[in-house]
């Protein structure tokens, strides 16, 4: 049934008067059901243009329709019309609640249209009340349930919740954050990220999964927001309870099961969770922030952490910051689950380009370089090739390059001493005419590093800090340099 229409409360000056009366209409209300139609004031003002008036009538609703529903004042089942119900064989008592359940419908609709309100306040109040009618239909249900058989929790109300704050048109972070109390409760946790999931399939699919930047904004806000139990024995907080550990532990022997809610199904929601999300084309200022956190509060919590490597090839080809994170994403996997991923160091050695010295993000990537390359067990060509790559871009890189440059290489070969065969190799008038390394090769597998020498290194320093100085570095006299620069790096 469609909510009361608006009426015109704008009054200054009866502002305290108009709480007052709030107060008083509730109690009338719930003293006597001869008073039941004053339930129309507190949901007219309820719709009111000022926010104080919706603020004092939201907590004018909260209060009567909490009370009514622990009563049992609402009708439970199947609601009747309301010509239905004035024209049925009910009895006055189904009458007077079927009533009230009309009009508590009228006060749900309305609170949930208040999520998208210009005023903080006013959404936020809302938010409370809703929750607050969630938690007392869970302890007192509007259907008809076996209780020896199903755990009750309001699941359409706390669906519509997470549907209005996942505006596509208002940022609703702030919104979102007062919402994360709630989500440390094990069972609202458990089916927000079941609802996550069926809300971002049903808006990207209807978008035909074109970007939407304040929707996805919202829904990554709301799932940073969930933070997950570690331990199985973490899951005791509850919004809908048991009556008593009798009744609980009985539904848990129909079920065949320990618990409620497992952890093994909260990581297996999370991780569906995620993963329906990050299936679908995002804006590019989203894989940054997705990536930075995904090995501490994304990894960890799912049940099969590889599966994010679909997502993680995509990160990778937008570019730039971004292909760097995705890879030390990969390189997670590979190291801590056991990803295969034979591709891993190819991707790497093709991101050393000459921009890499211009990027604001050079002293990341050369700390992750460095971590990627640490393993003593890499194959000498591959060494050998990262090796003679950054020599080779040293020519035409800034002179301050050279700083990170050397004590890079120099950190390789020291791992690796098969690659000192690189600065070994007898020089010749022609060697700069004969060098076999193939920079334009993509593969660092075909392309002759290991043929080639570091002769870069010795003409960089001589053009780019002058025969005097580049004959001090030549000779050794800035190993202290050399030595910091290399600990910086670790």
């Amino acid at each position: 049934m469609a909510p009361a229409k608006k009426r015109n409360v704008s009054s200054k000056a009866n502002a305290k008067k108009i709480k007052i009366d709030f107060e008083g209409i509730v109690e009338r209300v719930l003293k006597s059901r001869k008073h039941a139609n004053d339930v129309f004031d507190v949901l007219e003002f309820l719709q009111s243009e000022k926010e104080k008036d919706v603020i004092c009538a939201v907590d004018a609703c909260c209060k009567l329709f909490c009370t009514l529903l622990k009563r049992k004042d609402l009708f439970i089942g199947k609601l009747p019309g309301e010509d239905e119900a004035i024209k049925g064989e009910h009895s006055p008592d189904e009458k007077y609640k079927i009533f009230m359940r009309h009009r508590y419908n009228n006060c749900v609709e309305i609170l949930l249209e208040h999520l998208h309100h210009e005023t903080h306040e006013v959404k936020e109040s809302a938010l409370c009340c809703l929750m607050k009618f969630a938690a007392e239909q869970g302890l007192h249900p509007l259907e008809d349930l076996d209780w020896s058989e199903y755990f009750s929790f309001p699941r359409e109300l706390i669906q519509a919740v997470v549907h209005n704050i996942l505006s596509q048109s208002l940022d609703n972070s702030l919104l979102i954050s007062r919402f994360q109390e709630f989500l440390e409760m094990d069972d609202i946790r458990y089916y927000v990220m079941s609802f996550i999931r069926d809300n971002v399939a049903t808006v990207m699919n209807k978008s035909k999964g074109a970007v939407l930047p304040v929707y996805q904004s919202n829904v990554f806000t709301l799932m940073l927001n969930i933070n997950m139990p570690s331990q199985e024995t973490e899951l005791t907080n509850f919004m809908v309870k048991q009556e008593s550990k009798l009744e609980l532990a009985s539904l848990l022997r129909r079920r065949k099961i320990d618990s409620l809610f497992p952890l093994q199904d909260h990581k297996r929601a999370f991780e569906r969770m995620w993963l329906g999300f990050l299936k679908y084309k995002l804006p590019n200022s989203m894989y940054k922030k997705i990536l930075v956190v995904l090995h501490d509060s994304i990894l960890p919590h799912m049940s099969k952490p590889t599966l994010m490597i679909d997502f993680l090839t995509a990160a990778y080809d937008v570019g730039g910051a971004i292909s760097l994170l995705a890879l030390n994403g990969l390189f997670v996997l590979i190291h801590q689950h056991n990803l295969d991923y034979p591709d891993f160091y190819k991707k790497l050695y093709n991101l050393l380009e000459p921009s890499v010295f211009h990027v604001k993000y050079r002293a990341r990537f050369f700390h992750l370089a460095n971590l990627f390359l640490s393993s003593s067990h890499l194959p000498v060509y591959l060494v050998a090739a990262f090796a003679k790559r950054l020599a080779r871009l040293a020519l035409t890189a800034p002179p301050t390059a050279l700083l990170i440059v050397l004590p890079f290489i120099y950190n390789l070969i020291r791992r690796h001493p098969s690659c000192r065969v690189l600065i070994h190799k007898p020089s010749s008038e022609d060697e700069l005419l004969e060098d076999p390394y193939v920079m334009e090769e993509v593969d660092p597998a075909l392309c002759h590093a290991l043929e080639s020498s570091l002769w870069e290194i010795k003409v960089s320093f001589r053009t780019k800090l002058g025969p005097e100085k580049g004959a001090t570095v030549a000779n050794g006299r800035c190993n202290a340099g050399v030595a910091l620069t290399e600990k910086k790096l670790k």
